[in-house]
């Protein structure tokens, strides 16, 4: 018998993570409850099928896909509906946060009585004609969510426990998003100084691969500023009290900008967008 399996939310990578699934033959649920319109759209768009909370509960597998800031929040919400399930989901945790965080959200699902995953996404969301991102596993259980890989999902089982999966996803992520960081913060502090032309031409000229991941990296950045910023505070946490974790607070604190700067005045992201359309004439400016 197939598995049925939750997603939640219909983001970016929940919609592309259940419309792979939907397309391998699956039938995926979600819930829409508090989600934008835009979320409503991406869900209908991949084939998922809306779902009340007790709905979710019958799922063999609750992927929680959501911003990083929302996952306890998440698993806090399901609790009473998957503590009164006659058969329990498997609840596997996918968002970018550090292993104490991982291990609170594992009490609280264990309180249910659920099996519990840890997972770490690295990749963007699933494409057509991409092989999608990976799926890292970790956990006593973690060989059960591997079955996922028979439906167009690349699973990676770890040998460890729960938390690994999420240390990888912290490392990988923060290098990263740190560098769209980095990149984004010299660039500004270039173009204040007036310096921008020369400075993009140096780093096409001595740096070409970092302007070229920076060209891609930063523009896409823009509207997915907001979700990095518990992310990078979760790296904080995850790396400790140290001049390190004091470094990704403070890189939180840019993309805590950078996202009010997108939603309002966008003078930062406007800068940055004609930065790195210069860089890449084709794509042309993005605010």
């Amino acid at each position: 018998m197939q598995p049925l399996v939750a997603v939640i939310a219909p983001g970016a990578m929940g919609a592309g993570v259940g419309a792979r699934l939907v397309q391998n033959g699956l039938k995926v649920v979600t819930s829409l409850e508090g989600r934008s319109a835009g979320s409503t759209k991406r869900a209908a768009s991949a084939g998922m099928t809306p779902a009340s909370d007790a709905e979710v509960a019958t799922a063999d597998f609750i992927l929680s896909i959501v911003p990083p800031g929302e996952a306890l929040k998440l698993a806090e919400r399901l609790l009473p509906v998957l503590r009164a399930a006659n058969r329990k989901p498997i609840y596997v945790e996918c968002n970018a946060i550090n292993p104490e965080t991982v291990k609170r959200i594992a009490g609280v699902i264990a309180a249910a009585g659920c099996p519990f995953v840890d997972a770490g996404i690295i990749g963007g969301p699933p494409r057509a004609g991409t092989p999608g991102p990976g799926f890292f596993l970790s956990g006593p259980e973690a060989k059960r969510v591997a079955v996922l890989g028979d439906y167009g999902l690349r699973v990676s089982v770890m040998e460890g426990s729960i938390g690994d999966a999420s240390a990888l996803k912290m490392c990988y992520g923060g290098l990263n998003k740190g560098l769209i960081a980095l990149g984004s913060a010299l660039v500004l502090a270039a173009d204040r100084a007036g310096v921008g032309e020369a400075f993009r031409a140096e780093l096409g000229a001595s740096q070409a691969p970092v302007l070229a991941q920076l060209t891609r990296g930063v523009p896409d950045m823009f509207p997915k500023a907001y979700r990095w910023v518990a992310e990078f505070e979760e790296l904080a946490q995850f790396v400790g009290p140290s001049p390190e974790g004091q470094m990704f607070e403070n890189i939180a604190r840019l993309y805590e900008r950078l996202a009010a700067d997108q939603a309002g005045s966008k003078q930062e992201t406007a800068a940055l967008g004609r930065f790195f359309a210069a860089a890449n004439p084709a794509k042309g400016p993005k605010g």
